[in-house]
């Protein structure tokens, strides 16, 4: 572990030289800060607490090459544009390896509603504002949180301007090109939504090749005050993929945030969603789906901090695990002193197809206020042997009843999409899923 460490630093030491005239920036102070937060960290070992069912690193260390740098992808673009959802309604960005295709990206809203433009850019292009924000919020406890924001050097600034309500949504497609090396690449996103506005954005994260692959991705979203904001991640990554996901979402004052996660594929997939009520009357949801097989493994770990009162928050996720898959449900919420009036919701539902199938689930709540009302709950089980039966009874083939059962326990779920194109995606890749 130590020598993964020490490659670690290392890389960053040749990665802090190509900073050019970033020297003394915000940013660049940020992620000394940051990788002097490793160094005291390290990887998590077996004896993390947080790390416990998740043997990340030990898996790295026998499988990636950490001291690899993702080359840029000689994909065509009739192979990019092979993930491209069947809409066109739609601010469009594709980034293959971290890299940005602005060739085949198409912004259809105006600049006076959306400023997008690619990390890199948005160093040089839009400083004061990415400054602002950048290593600010993220939660450097997490030593892949740590890492991603000394190393990121890629990923996209999204700026939706106040009062404005976007009538397309933003798509962004991260394809890992796995035929160049083995890609290893830190991506940041950094969404600031204007105070009065409302926003939907979907990141969706697919892989070419069956090579492997190692994703350490971290997003930083700002929902300003009366801010609406719906943001949908859906992981469809290759089996040979080692992906960590850290998310930190602040919101203000009367906004709104729907955090919608589904996960269908990957080899150990660490999903982090932080999410910080810093204002009186926040609502937050927050709706999870995984359809685990093969030796897929799926770690969700979900935060809420509740910091101010009379606010809201429900979170629902569901999984449902085959053959030798592994699923990792970790909730907590937090009601601070000043909380009062806080409503908060928790529940996490599993089903076992399989006797190997396993599932890790611990809902958790620690509350310092008094006058609140807060729940949590988790359960796993198999398919209902009464319900199959009477199915079967009426002439419905085993395997098309154990669809139909398996789709009305993801429903909960799928019927809070409020994107039709989305909700028509996902119900086919979970109809495929079902019935393979």
């Amino acid at each position: 572990m130590s020598d993964i460490k020490e490659t670690l630093l290392n890389k960053y030491t040749e990665f802090e030289k190509s900073l050019n005239g970033q020297t003394g920036s915000p940013s660049h102070l940020a992620r000394k800060a940051a990788i002097e937060k490793f160094e005291v960290l390290g990887l998590p070992g077996p004896k993390t607490e947080e790390y416990k069912y998740t043997h990340l690193t030990r898996l790295l260390g026998k499988e990636i090459d950490l001291g690899l740098t993702a080359q840029e992808s000689k994909l065509s673009r009739e192979e990019i544009e092979k993930f491209h959802f069947p809409h066109d309604e739609a601010n469009v960005l594709y980034f293959v390896n971290g890299y940005y295709k602005s060739e085949l990206s198409r912004i259809l809203s105006p600049e006076s509603e959306l400023k997008i433009s690619d990390l890199h850019s948005a160093f040089k292009n839009h400083e004061e504002d990415v400054q602002e924000i950048y290593g600010k919020y993220l939660n450097h406890e997490d030593s892949f949180a740590a890492l991603n924001t000394a190393l990121s050097n890629q990923g996209v600034f999204i700026n939706v301007e106040k009062n404005k309500v976007l009538s397309h949504p933003i798509i962004i497609y991260s394809i890992t090109d796995t035929s160049v090396d083995t890609p290893v690449y830190y991506p940041r996103n950094i969404f600031q939504i204007g105070k009065n506005s409302q926003a939907k954005i979907i990141e969706t994260f697919q892989t070419h090749g069956n090579g492997k692959s190692f994703i350490n991705h971290a997003s930083e979203i700002i929902v300003s005050e009366s801010a609406n904001v719906e943001y949908y991640k859906i992981q469809e990554d290759s089996e040979e993929t080692f992906r960590v996901d850290n998310t930190q979402v602040i919101q203000y004052r009367d906004s709104v945030f729907n955090a919608y996660a589904f996960t269908f594929n990957g080899r150990i997939i660490r999903n982090n969603l932080n999410i910080r009520l810093v204002d009186e009357h926040c609502e937050s949801h927050m709706f999870g789906l995984y359809l685990l097989k093969g030796k897929t493994h799926v770690d969700n770990h979900t935060v809420v901090d509740h910091e101010k009162a009379d606010s809201f928050s429900n979170e629902i996720y569901k999984g449902i695990l085959d053959e030798k898959s592994t699923g990792v449900f970790n909730g907590k919420i937090y009601v601070r002193p000043h909380a009062q009036k806080t409503n908060a919701f928790q529940s996490n539902k599993n089903i076992l197809l399989t006797d190997e199938a396993t599932i890790n689930t611990k809902p958790q709540l620690e509350i310092w206020a008094n006058d609140v009302k807060c729940s949590h709950g988790c359960t796993t089980g198999q398919l209902d042997e009464e319900q199959m039966f009477y199915l079967r009874a009426r002439g419905i083939s085993k395997e098309n009843a154990r669809a139909i059962l398996l789709t009305a326990f993801a429903e909960d779920v799928l019927e809070n999409i409020k994107i039709d194109f989305i909700h028509e995606h996902l119900h086919d890749l979970i109809y495929r899923r079902l019935n393979n």
